[in-house]
């Protein structure tokens, strides 16, 4: 039962050894620049992801609705409304 108890605590040994290890070189300068071009890289990824998302999103809302339109959406209209440029000219209201 001994030789258990000291295998057990050597491991424990050794894995509490390679942890501090690793959190010492953590802080190192070496790791400090590894740490931050990782979170670089991690946010460019995110940003690269949220991108692509948005675009598909688009794409799948265009399907949906029927998005012939391929501009912006013109805000204020409500559904029906006709847009400014063919809208009836009322008497009166010529432009001269």
């Amino acid at each position: 039962m001994r030789s258990a108890w000291f295998v057990a605590g050597a491991a424990a040994g050794v894995y509490g050894v390679v942890k501090i290890r690793r959190i010492a070189e953590a802080f190192t300068p070496d790791g400090m620049r590894d740490r931050i071009g990782a979170a670089f890289v991690g946010a460019r990824m995110l940003r690269e992801e949220v991108v692509h998302g948005q675009a598909e999103a688009e794409i799948r809302l265009r399907e949906r609705y029927g998005g012939a339109h391929a501009g912006p959406p013109e805000l204020g209209r409500g559904a029906g409304t006709p847009s400014p440029e063919t809208a009836p000219i009322e008497k009166g209201h010529e432009l001269s």
